[in-house]
């Protein structure tokens, strides 16, 4: 909002609440103010005052007093500016991701609403509140008692229980400040209305502006919190009481498009969240599609054979994940028909199903409220509640699926266990900051309230991984590389490596380990070193390409000689030796299936 013709002034005294005496250019002028507040902690004898001169000759007042000057902060103080700087922030797209249509003072009750927005998809109210009551860097509302304004919230908390979006928008006509709170000390039933509102759904909403002597604009987010006693007093029964409504709606608006939500059948649901495990969800989709066209059916896991069905996993590591669910795929052929169970606590039994998949699996295709709390679920829970327990205790997870039990509504478990797990995805971020600006939580969060987001959760240091020396080699005879199976139990069970060898050796002592595999070598060459890391344990691998002849006994060294074409269509590789995949032209998991469409 810009304004014209801006003068510089003395501010003298404020006989009553429209007007005041100014010191323009050494001439005392009677100006019209235009806040009918107190404004006693801005209006003090002898402060900087800037006024738009009117362009009517025909006013009393020739000038409007719009803005002081409080310690070196510019406040706007004209009351009609946070209405109309509102409402082209709310119709330049900066409040709503769709185009919304909007209209000033809307009726609704007893009340009439500074702004109404409506689309497709919602119809919402908006009271707008100008803020220039500040202190310590803290902005406070309001800077006198205003029945009126219980009055709105009341009629706020009614719209929203008949499903009307309802927002409190604060508009402080400052820079500087680190937040706002209610003003208890001026009327402490306006606080207890405003946190009633947040509690019932109402959404609040402040940002600072830019202040010029001849501007205001409205620019970035400033927490809305409550005095601790409020804050820190509500238990986390009632805390995460106010999470249902606002997530639920959130979700059904900003859901991505994922494969697995388009038929949210009980295997589909199973496949993702397993895949979904410890792997991206952009990496997971063409798996995820891949998988169920080799198995559509429980069944057809079931029976699958265990080559195919590790190959078909490979790049997604945690292959017992996959051997788990074979294992369960089997359970449910003998036990249930081939068709997952609708019921928790059988679903829970299968194996390699812990209460995470189980309540996933039976609130999303079942609509069974039992909650679905995993990292994404734990990081958005303990920030909402502040809560400084270590996430990796068992008891902490328990006490989490339980708070959720008592909250998680019948008709939409599904909506809200999904919507938890979007939250921690996409919004409530592990690295770097969380966008809570686009957060429904946001109201009732207590770290955010606190700007102590980035604080949770607390996780226990891991352990130092252990570190572990192997040399690898590509042994070629020919077109021919030599590959060996791992054990069928323990780290990468089951699936196929390059022979290799503990500790780091040197090209003389690599070359009498290939001697003692009954080969003949008969040129070696370093290939480089690479790291993988596991989760316990990281591997430091020396690379060695061997040129070997006159075959002995390879099959009682357990390696098979196999052309790198039936590698990549065959054998499961996994990805710790991708380094020296790439030497031979072998790609694994996903990228064999990009490289082949290019």
């Amino acid at each position: 909002m810009k304004y014209e013709n801006i003068t510089e002034g003395r501010f003298l005294d404020r006989p009553n609440r429209f007007i005041a005496h100014v010191e323009i250019a050494g001439q005392t002028e009677t100006v019209h103010v235009k806040n009918t507040g107190r404004c006693r902690e801005l209006l003090i004898p002898g402060v900087q005052v800037f006024l738009e001169k009117s362009s009517n000759p025909a006013r009393k007042t020739a000038y409007d007093l719009v803005c002081v000057n409080k310690g070196g902060r510019l406040i706007n103080m004209d009351s009609q500016i946070p209405n109309k700087a509102a409402l082209e922030w709310v119709r330049a797209g900066h409040l709503f991701p769709e185009e919304v249509q909007v209209t000033p003072e809307k009726t609704y009750g007893n009340s009439r609403f500074d702004l109404y927005a409506c689309s497709d998809k919602r119809k919402a109210f908006i009271e707008v509140k100008g803020v220039t009551l500040e202190a310590d860097n803290i902005a406070r509302f309001p800077d006198a008692p205003t029945a009126r304004g219980v009055k709105h919230l009341e009629e706020l908390i009614r719209a929203v229980e008949e499903g009307w979006e309802a927002y409190v928008f604060f508009v402080i006509q400052m820079k500087g400040v680190k937040k706002i709170l209610p003003n208890v000390d001026t009327h402490p039933e306006f606080a207890k209305a405003l946190w009633k509102a947040k509690e019932k759904g109402v959404r609040l909403i402040a940002r600072d502006c830019i202040v010029t002597e001849d501007e205001i604009r409205i620019d970035r987010e400033i927490p809305v919190c409550f005095p601790s006693e409020m804050e820190e007093g509500m238990a986390p029964e009632e805390r995460v009481k106010c999470l249902p409504k606002p997530l639920i709606s959130w979700y059904r608006k900003e859901k991505r498009n994922l494969p697995w939500r388009k038929e949210a059948t009980a295997y589909h649901v199973w496949v993702s969240e397993i895949m979904l495990q410890q792997t991206r969800v952009e990496a997971v989709k063409p798996f995820y599609a891949r998988f169920l066209a080799a198995f559509p059916e429980i069944e057809d896991l079931a029976r699958a054979p265990e080559e195919k069905l590790l190959k078909l996993w490979e790049g997604l590591g945690y292959y017992n994940r996959v051997r788990n669910m074979q294992k369960a795929a089997r359970q449910i052929v003998e036990l249930y028909g081939g068709e997952m169970p609708a019921d928790y606590d059988k679903i829970l039994s299968l194996t390699g199903i812990g209460s995470y998949t189980a309540g996933a699996i039976s609130s999303i295709a079942f609509g069974i409220p039992k909650p679905a709390v995993d990292g994404n679920v734990l990081r958005v829970l303990t920030r909402i509640l502040a809560d400084g327990e270590d996430i990796l205790k068992a008891s902490v997870k328990k006490r989490m699926e339980e708070l959720l039990e008592t909250v998680i509504p019948a008709d939409a478990a599904s909506d809200f266990n999904q919507g938890l797990i979007e939250l921690g995805a996409i919004v409530c971020v592990p690295n770097g900051e969380p966008k809570c600006n686009k957060c429904p939580a946001r109201d009732f969060c207590l770290a955010h309230q606190q700007g102590t987001e980035t604080a949770f959760p607390v996780k226990k240091k891991a352990k130092a991984r252990r570190i572990e020396e192997k040399t690898v080699f590509l042994l070629k005879d020919g077109e021919k590389i030599a590959i060996h199976k791992r054990p069928a139990s323990g780290l990468l069970a089951g699936l196929y490596e390059f022979p290799n060898t503990k500790g780091k050796l040197t090209q003389e002592e690599a070359l009498r380990f290939v001697e003692g595999l009954s080969l003949s070598p008969v040129r070696i060459q370093p290939i480089g070193e690479a790291k993988h890391i596991f989760s316990h344990v990281e591997w430091h691998m020396t690379g060695y390409a061997v040129r070997v002849d006159e075959l002995e006994h390879t099959h009682a060294k357990g390696m098979t000689f196999v052309h790198p074409e039936e590698i990549q269509k065959e054998y499961a590789i996994p990805a710790a030796f991708e380094a020296f995949t790439d030497q031979i032209g072998i790609l694994i998991g996903q990228e064999k299936y990009e490289r082949k469409l290019l």
